[in-house]
Parts: structure tokens; sequence; C-alpha cells
């Protein structure tokens, strides 16, 4: 009889121990309002105010910050077993996104349980969710993608990753999935890279690509917030994005029977249900020579982005200054880290103009035949920076002179942009993971 009491209270504890759960991650809200209302007293550093023309037009930080997040305090880590762990492909075999390391975050989210539960660092392995689970069926998912370098001294950087953690969080307040501290998460992401440090490429051709996903668990079907979530971090060590010309340029496609995002839409936000629709239209611009697909919208033809790039355009403007110029965050494209570093370094260039403007395809067209267009370049995390020499319109090949410039400018941000994830020069978008 003892023994059948002792059993039965081990049960009890088994199941109930979400209540305990929940009693201890209510008790911690208050110390996350203070910290949420210090943040609010003690604004973050920023670059200094560029010299010209071009800010970011919507700073993307969410208004809204979680009282209840997990912490990093609560960081659970198992370590592979030496059976478990993978060889290490060559650095000139990676390609993209075909390796990944030994270890992987992840963060499960119950609404019953108290919302946010531990984080755990495991091996890498496959996840298993319910075949109803919403992100399997509505979508209800989004993702990030960031970077981490191996610099010259041998230290791993991460470039500017609380855009990172801003974006997302924005996805999800869009998405119905529930948000977070980004804080929090960076310094969970960041012992997973010191775990897996090693998969950091030794090379400044080759990096640690970082994929945060955050994906609705529920197992049910209606379109709803679902109230169990999965947010997960997995990484890959990558190398070229796009394969491209033999001058190092992409060729591009403009089809305006298309469009990627609409107004009202969520083509500025990190989702999934951006990127699928795309695939069939680039594999068409690929039969006809192309290496992506430049997106256009309205009457007009507007361009938004370029694959999975954010574009930009070097001409020479009406008072025979060079001007740098991408579309204006209007809801229609993802507004890139990259894409927003590249506006406030090259803010700071005297010689260049800076300037956010709706650039349409007669307006391209126009420049390249009166010889004021110079360059066209696409910029991301995952490309950095991808000149382009050709476009494809109707039924026009406009040939672009962006690889017969002395100086151009889209070497001139890239070499910038290299030299801070890399370390050749200390700057504050560079994050040192200690």
């Amino acid at each position: 009889m003892p023994m059948y009491r002792g059993q039965m209270f081990v049960k009890w504890v088994f199941e109930n121990q979400h209540k305990f759960q929940t009693v201890r991650r209510c008790s911690s809200s208050l110390r996350y309002k203070e910290v949420e209302e210090s943040a609010t007293q003690t604004p973050p550093e920023h670059v200094a105010s560029p010299v010209n023309t071009a800010t970011p037009s919507v700073n993307p930080r969410p208004q809204i910050t979680p009282e209840i997040s997990f912490k990093y305090d609560d960081l659970q880590v198992t370590l592979a077993a030496p059976y478990q762990l993978q060889p290490k492909p060559e650095v000139t075999d990676l390609g993209f996104g075909r390796y990944f390391t030994d270890h992987m975050l992840r963060i499960h989210y119950h609404k019953d349980l108290g919302g946010w539960q531990k984080p755990e660092i495991t091996p890498f392995e496959n996840l298993s969710i319910h075949p109803a689970a919403k992100a399997l069926h509505y979508a209800v998912q989004l993702f990030e993608g960031l970077k981490a370098y191996r610099g010259v001294d041998d230290k791993i950087r991460l470039f500017r990753p609380d855009l990172n953690m801003e974006r997302m969080n924005l996805a999800a307040q869009r998405s119905g999935l529930p948000m977070f501290d980004g804080d929090e998460l960076v310094k969970c992401m960041s012992r997973l890279i010191q775990i897996d440090q090693e998969w950091v490429p030794h090379s400044e051709t080759s990096t640690l690509y970082i994929r945060p996903t955050l994906i609705g668990t529920e197992p049910t079907f209606g379109i709803m917030a679902p109230d169990s979530a999965m947010l997960f971090i997995i990484l890959s060590p990558v190398s070229t994005y796009y394969k491209t010309s033999g001058d190092g340029a992409v060729s591009i496609f403009a089809d305006p029977n298309v469009v990627r995002a609409f107004p009202g839409g969520v083509g500025n936000r990190k989702v999934g249900s951006n990127y699928g629709p795309t695939i069939e239209a680039t594999a068409r611009a690929a039969k006809l020579g192309h290496h992506q697909v430049l997106w256009l919208f309205g009457p007009e033809h507007e361009l938004t982005e370029v694959g999975a790039m954010n574009i930009f355009c070097v001409y020479v403007n009406e008072h025979g200054d060079k001007q740098l110029s991408t579309p204006p965050l209007n809801g229609l494209i993802l507004p890139g880290v990259t894409r927003r570093s590249i506006l406030e370094l090259a803010s700071q260039w005297e010689d260049l103009t800076v300037k956010e403007e709706v650039l349409t395809m007669n307006r391209i067209i126009e420049l390249n035949n009166s010889g004021r267009l110079l360059e066209m370049f696409g910029a991301g995390t995952a490309v950095v920076i991808s000149p382009i020499s050709r476009v494809g319109y109707l039924d026009h090949d406009i040939r672009i002179p962006t690889m017969k410039q002395s100086q151009p400018v889209f070497q001139r941000v890239k070499d910038t942009l290299l030299a801070i994830q890399y370390g050749h020069i200390e700057h504050p978008y560079a994050t040192v993971i200690s």
C-alpha cells in the first residue's frame, strides 16, 4: 500500500506539472515589465545621422513587447553524442543550404501552459508535428535569415541581429503567432553558434547561415491564432547563393503578368507564402535564360524586388550627380537589413546622392537609352550584393552597363559590408559573439 500511494503521488505530479510551470512563468511577468519599461527609457544606439537624404521610411520596431517571453537564463543544453556528429564538408562543396550543423535550438509555446516554455539546445533531429498543424494547412509560419561570419581575427560576428528580431516579431504579430523578447533569442542563438562554432567556415567566401523559424503547431482546422507554436533555429554553412554569368552578374526577367505582393498584403513580412508561389515564375524565367524574376506592380510597372533581394540602381540624375536609388518601403517589399544598411552607409558618402523613390520600367528604359543608367544590383543577406547586367522585359532586352564601370558603386557597397562583417573594420553593426 505505501508503494502504491507513492506511485499515485508521482503520477499526480507528472500530470499536473504544467500548473507549477504556469505559476512560475506568471510570477516572472513583473520582471519583464520592468525590463520593458527600462528599454523604453534607454533608446538603442543608432549610427550617426546620414549626410544625405535617405533614411528608411518605416521603422520596423514592433509597438508591442510581450510581458512574458522565454529567457536565456532558462536555456537547457543537451550535446550531441560523438556518434551523432556529422563530418564537416569542404568549403568548396558547400553550395547553399545543403548541410546542417550538429545542434539546433527549439522553444515551444503552449497557451494553456502559460506561454513560452524553456529554450533547449539539442542534437539536430527531425521535427515531429501533428498532420493538422496550422503551419501545414494555412501557412501560419514565418522565418528569418541572418549569418555568422568568422572574422580575420578568428572572432565570430553577427550583423545587426536586432533588426532581424524586430522584423520577425512584426511577422509574428501579423500571423497571429506569439511574439517574444528578441534580445533573449539572440542570446540563445549565440549560444547555439558557440556550440557549433567549428561549422563557421574559416573563409571570407563562406558563412554560417542562421534560419530562425516560427510555426503554428496547434492540431486543429480553422483559421485562427494557434494556441501552440514552435520556434526553432537551424544552422547551415553556405557559400554562393546564385550561379552567375561569366562576368559575375545576373540576368533578370521582368514579367508584368505576375505580382509578388499587393497593397495591404504581407509583402513586407518574411513569411513562406511570399516565396512558394514564385517558383513557377522563376522556372519560366530560367527557361528564357535569366537567373531571377524582377517583380513589378501596377499599371506603371513599378519595380519592387528581384528574386528574394531588394533592388538598387545607380544613375546620373537631372543635376548631373551620381544617384543611388531603391524603391520605398510602401508595404510591397521586405524591409531588408542589407537594404537598410546600404542606405545608411551610402548616405554618408559625399560623392553620392541616396534616395528612396518609385522606379518604373519606363524610367529604367529612358535612363538606359540616354546613357545615364550606370548600374543595377540586388542586395540581401543570402547574396550580399548581386550585380545585374541584363533585364528582359516584354520585347526589350535591356543591357545594363553595371560591369563596365571603372569604380562601380555596387563593389564599393559590397566591400564596405564585407569589411564590417568579417572584422576588417570595427563597426557598431557587427556584434561579436564572445
